[in-house]
């Protein structure tokens, strides 16, 4: 299969929401993941209510960052950054300019693909670099024993076989109406052994 699949996904999902650019990868966590580490950003904000491993990504990547209290609905920045988990998030032509938006498309959320997440930008230079960083530093469709490798990169892009699935399950994800999530969705996180 190939990953052309990757690419007409991404320019689905980014023409849905009404983003310039898109960048497929194999999870939302691992999108703001990326993009963090893209803007090298040193500390954030993480609401008290959200899944857990967002909480875990200062620990993981060694940045600060502290609980914010905040009644968030479909989307949260993750504070001091201009980086959106809008993992929830299911609306024709919702992207905010200038920002990283994060979608998810775990088995949860409104476009099921099991697994999978994407970031939605307005910057050509950033999808461009995300994309490599994605895939392991390389260029897209170019063998990588073929190329000087210049970008640090992580085994974090989508498989083509999840983003033909996305593909084929896109059209009936734009005709139904999405779960409107709740933030008592989720507990809050301080609770947690693991964050005491």
């Amino acid at each position: 299969m190939s990953f052309q699949a990757v690419t007409d996904f991404e320019n689905a999902v980014a023409e849905f929401y009404g983003a310039p650019f898109a960048v497929a990868v194999d999870s939302c966590t691992h999108s703001l993941e990326l993009c963090l580490r893209y803007q090298k950003v040193e500390k954030i904000t993480v609401p008290t209510r959200t899944y857990l491993s967002v909480a875990f990504l200062g620990d993981k990547i060694g940045i600060d960052w502290e609980w914010k209290e905040e009644d968030w609905v479909d989307y949260y920045y993750l504070g001091g950054t201009n980086i959106i988990d809008a993992a929830v998030l299911w609306k024709k032509n919702s992207y905010i300019p200038n920002t990283f938006m994060c979608l998810s498309f775990q088995f949860q959320k409104h476009l099921n693909l099991g697994k999978g997440g994407m970031i939605l930008t307005d910057d050509k230079e950033a999808q461009d670099e995300l994309k490599r960083m994605s895939y392991d530093g390389r260029e897209p469709n170019i063998p990588w024993r073929d190329q000087n490798i210049k970008s640090k990169g992580f085994h974090y892009y989508m498989t083509p076989e999840t983003a033909q699935m996305g593909l084929e399950k896109l059209p009936d994800a734009i005709k139904a109406k999405p779960k409107q999530w709740v933030l008592e969705d989720w507990p809050n996180l301080k609770n947690m052994d693991i964050f005491k």
